[in-house]
């Protein structure tokens, strides 16, 4: 049996060491389980890509992949996917807030039959309201948008098994969204509890342009709700004018002497105007991403890999 862990990696020259300890020391006790990990360099600003192509050349259980340009981690860890060979992939984070030392936790738990296991934060390490906003929100886009099954947690951090991750690679558009991928092939998912931990260093690469990306792309890409929304609101919108116009004319011939309200007539023009421009935005949104799409515009370019084409070597 071989496990492969993926690890998108953003600035995180002052973490990923600590990272890989802990993988080796979880793996260690276990020497009939081979292992893998497949460090994904996002275009970090700092030393990261040379540190993991180092560690890759000095380690036979590193591959490191270097991207041209950032990407996200969605899209890191897609293009990390790409190069496991494990019959299980673990994905953990950068900076050492996911206890990826469970790794024999997840497997025990995805041995009861399931096709992924997520994280489930008992407790997490996030002091911004902003962020426990936005983790709410993406939550509840998960439930009503992808039709997440009830009372099940997705998380970045998981577990899954081999398909998972060979069918999770045939998403080829430049906009993924890993809870809708991964709900897309399979419903079967687990969770195990695990406490989310302080980082060792640095800070979040997830800024707030970031997050709304990641927001847009569960909105846009695997559901067609938000339109059906915008088509709702303008059938009700158009049913409140027409009531409004009866309601209008029959105080008219009733109270002959009655006078328009300018500002009320003001103020029903600059709101159906601003939703309509609202939604015209949306559907522009659809529009261009379809674009995008059509246009294969790339999900992520690998600018270098070591270690990855000594192994298949290996293999061959």
């Amino acid at each position: 049996m071989k496990i492969s862990f993926v690890i998108p990696c953003y600035n995180s020259a002052g973490n990923i060491e600590s990272v890989l300890r802990e993988i080796k020391e979880a793996m260690e006790p276990h020497p009939e389980t081979e292992y893998e990990v497949v460090l994904v360099n996002d275009c970090s600003r700092d030393g990261t890509a040379g540190l993991i192509k180092r560690l890759a050349e000095e380690d036979r259980h590193l591959i490191a992949v270097d991207l041209a340009k950032n990407v996200g981690q969605p899209g890191a860890l897609l293009a990390g996917l790409h190069y496991v060979s494990g019959d299980y992939i673990m994905t953990s984070d950068d900076d050492r807030q996911t206890p990826v030392g469970r790794v024999f936790d997840f497997l025990s738990e995805i041995e009861k039959g399931y096709d992924v296991v997520c994280a489930r934060y008992t407790e997490r390490e996030q002091p911004s309201l902003f962020r426990r906003m936005g983790s709410a929100l993406n939550r509840g886009m998960s439930d009503w948008l992808i039709q997440k099954p009830k009372g099940t947690y997705m998380a970045a951090f998981f577990m899954a098994r081999r398909y998972i991750a060979e069918e999770m690679i045939k998403y080829r558009q430049p906009y993924p969204y890993i809870s809708g991928i991964i709900l897309r092939i399979t419903q079967n998912v687990g969770n195990l509890d695990v406490e989310q931990r302080s980082r060792n260093s640095g800070s979040s690469g997830y800024t707030l342009k970031k997050l709304l990306r990641l927001w847009m792309n569960g909105f846009t890409a695997f559901s067609i709700k938000p339109l059906r929304i915008a088509t709702g609101t303008g059938l009700l919108l158009a049913f409140l004018g027409f009531l409004t116009a009866v309601i209008t004319i029959i105080r008219k011939i009733t109270v002959p002497g009655i006078l328009a309200g300018w500002s009320s007539t003001m103020a029903v023009i600059l709101l159906v105007g601003g939703l309509i421009l609202i939604f015209m935005g949306l559907i522009g949104e659809y529009i261009g991403r379809i674009y995008m799409c059509i246009n294969e515009t790339p999900q992520y370019v690998v600018k270098e890999i070591t270690g990855y084409e000594g192994k298949k070597k290996d293999k061959d």
